[in-house]
């Protein structure tokens, strides 16, 4: 497809799409040469790839947030949705600005979403067969404001896809998708991933704390595991697994929980002031 950027290192293959929000199209790994995806595989939109969450991640209610005695007003950003999502970032046409056979670095010079103004960076690398992916952000406003990071990952969901990853603790939904409520992982045995377990058959759409930044994905039917860990900042992850046959599910590494603008956890940044974070993930044969 036009406009995409290849990464290979000979066990893994990265496609980026810069004009579409500096997306992850393509995660496979190179088995024999021959692909097998680790991400649902698309032009890295709608439910494939993997997007950048930035400058937060997740819902906005409210119409807008109050910060230092002043509020702002943020619009939704998606057709759809009731509640401004996950920043603008993956909106947004990236510029590449170097490149390698195994390493990419691409800029947002403007984003702006409400009174929201910065700079962007993510650093895609390979090696062997590893991808570490970080992000960093600057608040380019003359006023201080709440930021958050994270990644937006879509996995294929077959039948034996199990998935591990410890957490403590677990928000609840309502209607909105707006958390209302906190609860031990232990009251939902099938939200209790801490040994490798299916995902449940129904409806999960929640953020768990408590986790220990580490993840496994297994996929029997391609004889992988994929393997992930988040830097500390992205102290929380958010479970979106809608139906058995979904065909996907994404398991996304952030750093505050949904509507934090409202309830704290964000990080505050002055002008000129950064904040980063990353990912790494790998893949090894089941076995």
């Amino acid at each position: 497809m036009a406009g995409l950027l290849e990464l290979r290192d000979g066990r893994a293959r990265l496609v980026l799409a810069p004009e579409k929000g500096a997306a992850i199209a393509r995660f496979d790994a190179l088995v024999g040469d021959v692909p097998v995806p680790l991400l649902r595989p698309g032009d890295g939109t709608g439910t494939s790839g993997c997007q950048l969450l930035v400058p937060w991640s997740n819902r906005i209610s409210g119409g807008g947030f109050e910060c230092d005695g002043r509020f702002h007003a943020v619009e939704p950003n998606v057709p759809g949705e009731a509640f401004p999502i996950h920043g603008d970032g993956f909106q947004r046409e990236w510029r590449i600005a170097g490149c390698s056979a195994t390493e990419a670095e691409l800029v947002l010079d403007a984003g702006g979403i409400g009174p929201y103004r910065y700079e962007a960076q993510v650093v895609y690398a390979l090696h062997d067969g590893v991808l570490d992916a970080s992000l960093t952000v600057q608040n380019r406003a003359s006023i201080r404001l709440p930021y958050g990071l994270g990644f937006h990952p879509w996995f294929p969901r077959r039948a034996g896809t199990t998935l591990e990853a410890k957490a403590a603790r677990v928000w609840l939904e309502d209607e909105r998708h707006l958390p209302v409520g906190i609860a031990p992982v232990a009251d939902y045995p099938e939200w209790d991933f801490s040994r490798p377990s299916l995902l449940p058959p129904s409806w999960v759409n929640n953020a768990f704390g408590g986790w220990d930044r580490h993840a496994a994905i297994m996929q029997p039917e391609d004889g992988i595991t994929l393997s992930l860990t988040a830097s500390s900042l992205l102290d929380v992850f958010i479970l979106y697994s809608p139906s058995t046959d979904a065909g996907y599910f994404c398991f996304e590494p952030v750093s505050h929980l949904v509507d934090a603008h409202h309830s704290g956890g964000m990080m505050r940044l002055e002008e000129g002031a950064t904040m980063s974070a990353n990912i790494r993930m790998g893949w090894s044969h089941i076995g």
